[in-house]
């Protein structure tokens, strides 16, 4: 199978030279790791097949957030643990984008702009859902921030996943909307993200960077029914722990040119996109992260401060329907550790390997 490393072993040094003194110190460690990702670079160890004796090297993982190959492990704990305490209530899904004319200022000063954009897009969510024409009550919010297109284009919006309804302020009741199938208006929420990010942009002495006409025009807010929420929460779990595409997209690589497919949002086609190397990597390092760039936050009754409030709004909802949504919950790993489950042979596929010797990195492993 094709992957990101490969691409990244052969273009690395020219998108490194093409983008110069542009190159962030986020996107050449990540150019390094996932180049180095289950290779020698990373160490590993030598294991020999009790059934057949052929030997077989297993290097490890390069553990770069933004690595396709990595973070399964993570991502099914996350998303266990997670799913374990979704409230047995309906959720909405609402996706809030910031502007073209911001993008370039996002691009260029990201933590800030990006967890403006998380925390604007909450407190918003949460003014409205407080008036009683809407809810009444605080939500629970799971905020996750995107910045990629399918086709990897720059295009930076934040996912919330929201309980339709919150906890009472005397906590003896559950408030559902008032409105079935409508939590709040996104044309209002839209007008007070826009005002509250022009606060911020401001406090953080960005505002000057920013034109005039962005305060002036419509930002683009969506709201639709999520369900249990375990679907949703699925689909944005595989993106916490590694970033934009996946190796099994990838189609072909010639000489300078790759293909990678995706399927279209509106068409649900498949389409293709063929690129040079250096500016498909120029378009995968965009969604690099900076360090400590928090990709997911939790507000309302999720944050970690209403762990006790998330308790007791279980107890107030349908407990029968809270065992069913765990029960429907896809199946994942056990986090308890314990001795690892025997490894099967790659080569003769009859014995199990077993270690032999221990391989040292060739650079120390990012932690």
């Amino acid at each position: 199978m094709l992957e990101v490393a490969e691409i990244i072993r052969r273009h690395g040094a020219a998108v490194r030279a093409h983008l110069g003194s542009r190159l962030l110190p986020s996107q050449a460690r990540a150019l390094r790791d996932l180049g180095a990702c289950r290779t020698a670079a990373c160490g590993g160890q030598l294991t020999q097949c009790t059934a057949c004796g052929r030997q077989v090297y297993r290097y490890h993982s390069c553990r770069n957030r933004h690595c396709p190959k990595c973070g399964g492990d993570q991502t099914a704990r996350w998303l266990a643990r997670h799913q374990a305490r979704l409230l047995p209530c309906p959720h909405y899904l609402i996706t809030v984008t910031l502007p073209a004319a911001l993008r370039p200022l996002a691009f260029g000063h990201q933590a800030v702009v990006y967890g403006a954009l998380m925390r604007c897009a909450a407190a918003a969510l949460q003014a409205l859902a407080a008036d009683s024409q809407f809810v009444g009550a605080p939500l629970g919010c799971i905020a996750v921030l995107h910045t990629w297109t399918r086709a990897l284009l720059y295009h930076p919006h934040v996912h919330l996943i929201v309980t339709a309804g919150g906890l009472s302020a005397d906590r003896t009741q559950w408030i559902a909307p008032t409105h079935p199938g409508f939590l709040v208006p996104v044309r209002a929420m839209s007008v007070i993200v826009r005002a509250k990010m022009c606060a911020a942009l401001t406090h953080a002495g960005l505002l000057t960077q920013v034109s005039p006409e962005v305060w002036t025009t419509p930002w683009i807010v969506h709201a639709q029914p999520a369900g249990n929420g375990a679907r949703v929460l699925d689909y944005l779990a595989r993106y916490l722990f590694r970033v934009a595409i996946s190796n099994s997209r990838l189609d072909q690589i010639d000489d300078d040119q790759l293909t990678f497919r995706y399927r279209d949002n509106r068409t649900q086609a498949i389409r293709r996109v063929t690129l040079s190397g250096v500016e498909f990597l120029r378009r995968f390092l965009q969604h690099v992260l900076p360090r400590r760039c928090a990709k997911v936050r939790y507000y309302g009754l999720w944050s970690a401060t209403r762990r006790a409030d998330l308790d007791h709004a279980r107890t107030l909802l349908d407990t029968a329907h809270a065992t069913a949504i765990a029960a429907e919950s896809p199946a994942t790993p056990t986090t308890t550790r314990g001795a690892p489950a025997p490894i099967v042979c790659p080569l003769c596929h009859a014995g199990t390997l077993t270690l032999i010797a221990l391989v040292r990195p060739e650079r120390k492993v990012p932690p």
